[in-house]
């Protein structure tokens, strides 16, 4: 083999190694993304959807956009996430769900239980320590790096 076939060779070797590293990379900062987007959706999400319903009935689409409204943008919870946690929540009786064809549409709206406000209200003690020392957390993390 002449010097010229071993050199390709060698630097095909080369990049395939950089490639399989920078793929590695990509599929850390994937997790990571995810373990931070967990943070909202395991913890958060249920809560946070109690708080909708509590400010009154509705549907599965309208407490994700009420969610986008409400934190202007910044986290809008899929339907693909909402609809198993309503699910969920109707299962354990927290919320109930009735079939509704009044706007010319069936759709299925939401309405907490007296069991939902209790759980909201437990859910929201419980959490606000979390809450708070997660805040705390992140303004030390963003002081540290940003300023």
């Amino acid at each position: 083999m002449s010097n010229m076939g071993k050199d390709s060779k060698l630097e095909e070797k080369r990049l395939y190694e950089e490639y399989k590293k920078k793929l590695l990379e990509l599929k850390k900062v994937e997790k990571e993304k995810e373990a931070v987007g967990q943070v909202f959706t395991k913890g958060l999400l249920p809560l946070y959807v109690l708080y909708v319903l509590s400010l009154g009935p509705t549907n599965g689409n309208d407490i994700a956009h009420k969610i986008g409204e409400r934190t202007r943008g910044l986290w809008i919870p899929s339907t693909g996430g909402i609809y198993p946690l309503l699910k969920k929540l109707e299962k354990e009786k927290f919320i109930v769900g009735k079939w509704d064809d009044s706007q010319n549409r069936m759709q299925k709206i939401y309405t907490l239980t007296e069991a939902g406000y209790v759980e909201f209200d437990d859910k929201k003690e419980l959490l606000k320590i979390k809450i708070e020392e997660a805040l705390e957390v992140f303004k030390i993390i963003y002081k540290d790096l940003y300023k």
